[in-house]
């Protein structure tokens, strides 16, 4: 039985225990007609993420924005943009998920305003306004205007000049994005005033796009010698201040050795995302040898009881490989981005996760069996649990940006508009269109991979080990076979993914636990006695989930 008492324990760590469904509301359901996703349209699909099994949704921005960056460029952190509903939609929504069991959390791009925001407008127009200190400015141009910029290729430099304030301001993403000035105690403020407005209305805690650059000091005047990472710990309080059990999922693609920064001693994030052991997944994918994925474990560090790792394979940006090697990178590149333009700022893919396995469903499955069994939370990307593909017509990151498929209706069941008004474009053409890839032909088909999707979620829900154990990585004889066990209480899910394409028997070394007997999580009536070294065959890219008895 599993103790309260247990730091890993406790219910109200549900984060550790969450199947996090990730989607972008202008993409997935138009309500009205014209060609926009909204809540509306969202609301009518509350019902088919609960039979999924997923129990929180994160939310991409849907703040009022000109919509330059996908929403990232905001122009009122306390509105709902109008394209997509009005605040009572969003409470509506929010009401009929919680009667769902379903929490949400919402994004929080807070590092930088669109410069059409009224603080960004009345700061460039009045030097005396409160709202100038908001932003950061510099007089002369920086000698260093052109390093650090985070879209090479597309992005010029980090400092712009503005005509009505004549002066330059700093940006670390797009020129239409001003950085806000987080060492201003106004601006913290602020922040966490936003924080509390959207907690108040029901939602279950925030993704905090790009902390490092949200804390970064760069160019800050008076700012030497403050610890920017106090300001994580500033939101933190406020946060459990106001709702003890609301987390922060904090997107920060930072070196092993930086993780406490982050997470503790004193209390900041509750969890990270971990791109190391992504980058490394998909190297091991592309080697299809287990070793780069157990070296990018064994290098995560550990983290406080009440600390959460989540875990993913797709997300709505490009695929980041810029903590490999080259060497490493063009081994990816090679297999799952041979041609150029599926490749993105020197270091990334901008592809989906289907297409990049070619459309291989057992590959898929496989995937996601990982997914669904590191140790930690996974995050799922709209569409992949259908193996949707993606655009590469459209421009940078748009390319897995497109209209959820639900069937092989015009424009996939995601509008009745006509094709040309949509906002975001139905993939209406080749293996991956909504002919081809939709949800209601695999709801009917019993051996689609959504339904394979459900049955994993469930098994996934039903061991919480893999959320709140500690993992073992196993010993086997076969180097594309990777098995890990994740422990808690004495008790132990045992995991077994083969890479490769072949089949292969292998031994797995047990010998450091104790059971009687191994029961397959995943398929029926599979139970077998248990062994100090387990003998298994898996066929190509076959998983198996043992319970340990």
């Amino acid at each position: 039985m599993r103790t309260e008492t247990d730091l890993r324990s406790p219910r109200h760590l549900w984060y550790k225990d969450a199947i996090v469904y990730c989607l972008d509301v202008e993409s997935f359901q138009d309500g009205n007609g014209d060609g926009i996703g909204d809540f509306h349209g969202l609301l009518q699909r509350l019902d088919y993420l609960d039979g999924l099994g997923i129990n929180t949704l994160w939310l991409l921005p849907f703040f009022p924005t000109p919509n330059r960056d996908n929403g990232y460029d905001v122009t009122d952190y306390y509105g709902v943009d109008p394209r997509l509903g009005t605040a009572g939609d969003f409470v509506e929504f929010l009401t009929a998920a919680r009667e769902r069991g379903l929490r949400v959390i919402i994004d929080l791009p807070v590092n930088h305003t669109s410069d059409q925001h009224p603080w960004f407008q009345e700061a460039r127009r009045d030097e005396a306004s409160r709202y100038h200190d908001y932003f950061v400015w510099s007089d002369t141009r920086p000698e260093d205007a052109e390093e650090g910029v985070v879209f090479p290729g597309v992005q010029e430099e980090v400092w712009t000049y503005d005509r009505t304030a004549k002066k330059y301001f700093f940006h670390r993403f797009y020129k239409h994005q001003p950085d806000l000035n987080i060492a201003n105690p106004a601006v913290r403020a602020e922040i966490m005033r936003i924080m509390g407005y959207w907690l108040e209305l029901g939602v279950s805690g925030f993704r905090l796009d790009a902390a490092p650059f949200l804390i970064e000091l760069k160019g800050i005047d008076g700012a030497d010698g403050q610890d920017p990472y106090e300001y994580l710990q500033e939101f933190r309080a406020f946060l459990s201040w106001r709702r003890g059990d609301a987390i922060l999922l904090a997107e920060a693609n930072v070196a092993p050795e930086r993780v406490d920064e982050y997470f503790g001693p004193r209390p900041k994030m509750h969890m990270l995302f971990n791109f190391l052991v992504n980058q490394h997944l998909f190297l091991a994918l592309a080697r299809k040898d287990r070793t780069p994925l157990v070296k990018s474990l064994h290098m995560t560090p550990a983290i406080p009881g009440d600390c959460q790792w989540a875990h993913f394979l797709r997300n709505h940006d490009e695929l980041d490989l810029g903590r490999l090697t080259e060497v490493q990178r063009t081994a990816i590149f090679q297999a799952f981005a041979p041609n150029e333009n599926m490749r993105l700022y020197d270091r990334g893919i901008r592809r989906r996760l289907a297409p990049m396995l070619e459309g291989d469903v057992d590959r898929l499955r496989m995937a996601h069996s990982l997914l669904f069994t590191l140790p930690g939370t996974a995050i799922l990307r709209y569409g992949d649990e259908i193996g949707m593909g993606d655009d590469l017509s459209l421009d940078e990151r748009n390319a897995v940006r497109t209209a959820m498929q639900w069937s092989d209706a015009p424009n996939g069941g995601f509008s009745d508009a006509p094709p040309d008004s949509l906002q975001r474009p139905a993939i209406d053409s080749g293996p991956y269109s909504y002919e081809e890839v939709n949800v209601e032909a695999q709801t009917r088909d019993a051996d689609s991979l959504l339904a394979w999707m459900e049955r994993a979620i469930r098994a996934r829900k039903e061991n919480p080990e893999i959320g709140r154990g500690d993992l073992e990585i196993l010993e086997t004889n076969s180097p594309s076979v990777l098995a890990h066990a994740c422990i808690l209480d004495g008790r132990a899910v045992v995991a077994i993914h083969n890479l490769a394409e072949e089949e292969v028997t292998c031994r797995v070394d047990l010998s450091g636990m104790q059971g009687e007997e191994l029961v397959n999580q995943l398929e029926v009536a599979d139970r077998r006695a248990f062994e100090a070294e387990l003998e298994v065959e898996l066929p190509a890219y076959g998983f198996l989930w043992y319970r340990v008895h």
